[in-house]
């Protein structure tokens, strides 16, 4: 796949889809160079990859890890969150926009050929029932997803010596593996009865779904019908999606969406993991409409003393959203070939949780 001397850095290395990353490069035989703000835990990347830690905001840092690299992977982001508080809003401006800009103009600097920028389907907002392609308009709702669309324009911007294109970016899909974080840990860990596990540490999202639909020790209920439809992605095939965005010609100035190849219903996913567990899926679900109204309530009644509510309506759009994003473009330009389909990838995840002591 590569020259055993091109040499790729990858930021944000140690995060849930960093290593899979790594491992994904190191097997297709290009050198790697981690990046990072954490250091890696013993074992977590293979052999002969190269250290550095340090701050996507930090220009100097950020200069001497370039240095030698053909290609960047640049992953490094602060990740999705549902109604972040204001004071949030400025670290997403500093890392996602002015981390990007500060890998962008060191990429420019040091001569590489090419930085693949890992990107979210959240850039589209609302699917409307529609299914969407990198032909559809953005229309970023969250302040993630906003920053992310501008991490994006830097990045299609950029241009080598020659003025030729170096930027790729990746949409990804809804990411899941052994080591995911955000919804569907949570959705995980509801389902297999270990809530109790999280902690009280994952705000606003814990708190919902602790109150409305996985109490501890209770059974986890879902909301809505469970008809929408999610675009997810396993872990591996998205390290698999990026040695083709490093190495492919044809990846360069272009947008990709990174998906298994496939829509899944909430039902499905559900159904999925609870195979997995061994478990059989619940039965009962609570109806959207009355929950959003409670939730609604709630809200208004801690907005009165001036505090944030624990539950509210937006929580409850976004677990019964429905967003449908076509993979096939990387599949047809770059021969991007999904390996695991909804229930091969939760049944990998589900054995290296419970591997890894992550589940009960």
């Amino acid at each position: 796949m590569s020259d055993k001397n091109t040499f790729v850095l990858v930021t944000g290395a140690t995060g849930a889809i960093g290593p899979r990353v790594v491992h994904a490069l190191h097997q297709s035989g290009f050198q790697v160079r981690s990046f990072s703000v954490d250091a890696p835990a013993l074992d977590v990347f293979p052999p002969n990859v190269e250290v550095v830690i340090g701050d996507v905001t930090d220009k100097e840092a950020v200069e001497v890890a370039m240095r030698g690299v053909d290609s960047v992977v640049h992953m490094a982001a602060l990740l999705h969150i549902v109604n972040p508080p204001p004071e949030l809003h400025e670290k997403y401006e500093r890392i996602n926009v002015g981390g990007t800009a500060t890998v962008v103009n060191a990429t420019i600097s040091a001569g590489v050929n090419r930085l693949v920028l890992f990107s979210t389907i959240a850039v589209y907002g609302q699917g409307d029932g529609q299914v969407l392609s990198e032909q559809s308009p953005t229309k970023p709702v969250s302040f993630y997803a906003q920053t992310k669309l501008a991490a994006e324009a830097m990045v299609l911007n950029a241009r080598c010596a020659d003025g030729q294109s170096l930027g790729t970016v990746l949409r990804l899909g809804a990411v899941y593996g052994s080591r995911i974080k955000g919804n569907y840990e949570r959705l995980t860990r509801a389902l297999a009865g270990n809530m109790r596990n999280l902690g009280g540490n994952l705000g606003t999202q814990h708190n919902f779904r602790r109150n409305l639909c996985c109490v501890p020790r209770f059974p986890f209920i879902p909301l809505g019908d469970g008809l929408n439809r999610r675009t997810l992605v396993y872990d591996k095939d998205v390290g698999r999606a990026a040695v083709l965005a490093v190495s492919h010609p044809a990846a360069v100035g272009r947008i990709f969406n990174v998906t298994d190849g496939a829509f899944h219903t909430l039902n499905e996913i559900i159904e999925s993991i609870c195979s997995a567990l061994g478990r059989k899926p619940p039965r009962l679900s609570l109806p959207s409409g009355i929950i959003r109204s409670v939730a609604g309530a709630i809200e208004e009644g801690y907005q009165i003393f001036g505090s944030s509510s624990p539950v509210t309506s937006e929580m409850v759009d976004k677990y019964t959203e429905d967003i449908a994003v076509s993979g096939s473009l990387i599949q047809k330009e770059l021969g991007f070939e999904p390996q695991y389909d909804l229930l091969t990838g939760w049944h990998e995840t589900i054995g290296e949780m419970r591997h890894m002591g992550h589940l009960l």
